[in-house]
């Protein structure tokens, strides 16, 4: 059983203050929760070792992708493929964040992968400040955690200079590069993600710029704000399979772009291969006995319960859970139908002693670097609810 704490939520005022604007649902209800899950060092460091490995083991199927040239098996739009094969190939296309979605880890069970979310990751905001913010409203030790994803995420930032060198020698090499930081107009909770992230480029010690992605603008030559000032870099929180489908003569741009060595996209095209939920079935091949797999296929599963998902699907979209007969359990309809499918073994997440499920996020940036959960039904549709952490 998931142990919890109760504490005093923060309040909806307070949240506003410091820029989280999205906390409450459709349903009147409150997106965070006003517990938090109870999780001993021992299990922090469990998360910790299994997303570095995964890390790991997603880097070996993406060379063995590009290698034997599995792009449409992974359901990867061809009019990505040279920008992915591009940035793959070249260090300074540096993965910034992403973050892992994991089954077990508390209550005894063991780590599963469930899925990357590699591109466009969700839940910085609040993995990041406000679960440590949960900590300090209720008077509770603030390093009692596992969260230094704010730090985490500001050193990779460094690391697009300096690489694999230490992040401190940034500005031994730094040189004035900009980035260029965009989201969606009037998504409020992108924004202010992006914005997060752009106040961890400026306490890395970049020269920063934003601008709505309708604002941006491209040519042969760089990516520029809406002022025409070129940008070095340019971090955009909108998904790479969404650019290829689209807005296709966008996709062809900025591999253009990336071929002229103008600009560097973040997050790179490459991690398009770790977002598709294909490479599940890449790893499973490569890394047949590794302890935080689940069975998957490009095919049902006989004889097993399963999960079938679409390769780029979102918040639970899309997803069918299937008996070991072949009949459905529990289905969610969704906007992402026409990508291909892949077949996952199910398995149960932990819950609490109201049967709420229980799945682990852990961000990762150079490192796994931080942890928090959401709360849910079966399916962990965008309804679910963001539960804090502490260490006890």
């Amino acid at each position: 059983m998931v142990v919890l704490e109760k504490i005093n939520p923060i309040s909806d005022a307070v949240l506003e203050e410091i820029g989280f604007i999205w906390h409450t649902d459709s349903d009147e209800s409150k997106y965070i929760a006003d517990e938090l899950v109870a999780v001993s060092d021992k299990e922090a460091e469990a998360y910790y070792t299994a997303v570095n490995e995964l890390y790991d083991m997603y880097a070996a199927a993406a060379q063995h992708v590009i290698d034997h040239n599995l792009f449409f098996e992974l359901g990867i739009p061809f009019n990505l493929i040279d920008a992915i094969k591009k940035s793959w190939a070249n260090d300074v296309h540096w993965h910034l964040y992403g973050r892992f979605d994991l089954a077990g880890g508390i209550d005894g069970k063991p780590i599963k992968l469930i899925e990357f979310n590699a591109d466009t990751p969700t839940a910085l905001f609040e993995t990041a400040l406000l679960q440590w913010a949960l900590l300090k409203h209720n008077k509770m030790d603030e390093d009692r955690q596992f969260n230094n994803v704010y730090q985490a995420i500001s050193d990779n930032f460094r690391r697009l200079v300096t690489l694999f060198e230490r992040p401190e020698l940034f500005e031994k090499y730094y040189d004035g590069w900009k980035i260029l930081f965009s989201s969606v107009s009037g998504n409020i909770e992108e924004e202010q993600t992006v914005r997060l992230l752009q106040q961890m480029a400026n306490d890395a010690g970049f020269d920063t710029g934003f601008e709505p992605l309708g604002g941006v603008k491209f040519d042969d030559e760089g990516i520029y704000d809406s002022e025409d000032t070129p940008y070095e870099y340019w971090f955009k929180l909108y998904p790479w399979e969404d650019i290829a489908i689209e807005e296709p003569e966008l996709a062809t741009l900025l591999s253009t772009i990336m071929n002229n060595q103008k600009a560097i996209i973040l997050n790179p095209a490459y991690t398009l291969l770790f977002q598709s939920k294909g490479m599940m079935k890449i790893l499973c091949d490569l890394f047949p006995d590794s302890p935080y797999l689940l069975k998957t296929s490009f095919e049902p599963i006989k004889g097993i319960q399963q999960v079938e998902k679409r390769m780029f699907g979102r918040e639970g979209a899309n997803v069918r859970i299937i008996g070991s007969s072949g009949e459905t359990i529990e289905a969610n309809d969704g906007p992402y139908g026409n990508f291909k499918p892949i077949y996952q073994e199910y398995v149960e997440f932990p819950k609490d002693i109201h049967g709420n499920n229980y799945q682990a996020g852990v961000f990762f940036a150079y490192e796994g670097c931080g942890l928090g959960f959401r709360r849910g039904g079966t399916i962990l549709g965008n309804m679910a609810k963001f539960v804090g952490h502490v260490l006890r």
